[in-house]
């Protein structure tokens, strides 16, 4: 089955935010390499208002077609929710799509055959336990491989933004949030290790409306 990846890039080819001019490129990969399937470019400052930056992402979304999987080097507010409406994941990724394609290829693929299998626990939530400060606990669920993954439990919530801090006890820290991290928008810090658990904290470099 084809594997698309949306990227949203400047003119220099790296992601670019949605708030910036720029170009769509849907990917595909065929016979071991990454091919343009097609592209288009996009003014968000020609989108006025609420309603044009949906309409904006509505020809996104259009241009996408099938492909459901969307890269930006920042990816909040309006346009954020309204792939993950359409059922997009939503990825927020550094420089050029050369250099984590396959990386994102892969962790999906895995993400899939984990969900094909049937979960054996909750879904944690994160809880707040302060001004901004919220707080969960996602080692059984990497303990027990039973088919609930971390994206699935921290990316809405981190993508959503309305937090100030989040610490999560993990027994690893998970290679998609490193990703994130290199990205800056978000800051990891594991304060505490042992060899049955990590205590990391997340927080913003900067506030995102």
């Amino acid at each position: 089955m084809a594997f698309d990846i949306a990227v949203y890039v400047n003119d220099h080819g790296k992601t670019a935010s949605l708030n910036d001019s720029g170009k769509l490129v849907v990917y595909r990969k065929r016979q071991g390499a990454w091919k343009v399937c097609r592209e288009k470019e996009f003014i968000p400052a020609e989108a006025s208002g609420m309603s044009g930056l949906r309409r904006m992402m509505g020809d996104f979304l259009d241009f996408m077609g099938e492909c459901k999987f969307f890269v930006g080097h920042a990816v909040t507010g309006i346009p954020y929710f309204e792939l993950e409406k359409s059922g997009c994941t939503v990825w927020e990724m550094p420089d050029r799509p050369g250099e984590w394609l396959d990386y994102i290829l892969e962790q999906e693929e895995s993400e899939q055959r984990q969900e094909n299998k049937k979960p054996l626990v909750a879904v944690p939530v994160p809880e707040e336990v302060g001004a901004g400060r919220f707080r969960v606990s996602i080692k059984e669920i990497q303990d027990s491989g039973g088919g609930i993954t971390s994206k699935q439990v921290l990316q809405p919530f981190l993508r959503r933004g309305k937090f100030y801090e989040l610490e999560v006890f993990c027994s690893h820290v998970p290679p998609w949030l490193e990703a994130e991290f290199a990205t800056g928008v978000l800051k990891g810090d594991v304060v505490s290790a042992s060899n049955d658990e990590i205590r990391l904290i997340i927080s913003r470099r900067c506030c995102l409306t």
